[in-house]
């Protein structure tokens, strides 16, 4: 198959969340995310930024998460909106799961150590 140099502005990709539960247990739970097809020199940028201590876990998913599928709130689906995202992200764990999602997304599926 050819490589073809225009892409679509967005992606989803699978998002883990682990919540901390009772009794030391974990509770999984996952969502689809939309990402913004950033250009490389952004990416490393914010790469840079995260690594320097001058981009917050939020600042991060502001910049890179333009949707979601399949989070609901109450058995009732919870369309996305920027109110809504950041009603998420004050859940402890979202924001850093979105973030690792995102970093699997452009390191081929591998996780880097």
């Amino acid at each position: 198959m050819a490589f073809v140099i225009s892409q679509s502005a967005s992606y989803f990709w699978p998002v883990q969340v682990e919540i901390p539960t009772d009794g030391g247990r974990f509770e999984k739970h996952t969502f689809d995310a939309e990402f913004k097809r950033l250009p490389q020199s952004r990416i490393e940028e914010i790469m840079q930024a995260v690594v320097g201590s001058t981009m917050s876990d939020r600042d991060v998913v502001v910049e890179v998460m333009v949707g979601w599928k399949g989070v609901a709130d109450a058995g009732t689906e919870l369309l996305w909106s920027e109110n809504n995202r950041d009603t998420i992200l004050e859940i402890p764990l979202v924001g850093a799961s979105i973030i690792k999602a995102w970093m699997k997304s452009l390191s081929g599926g591998r996780e880097k150590n």
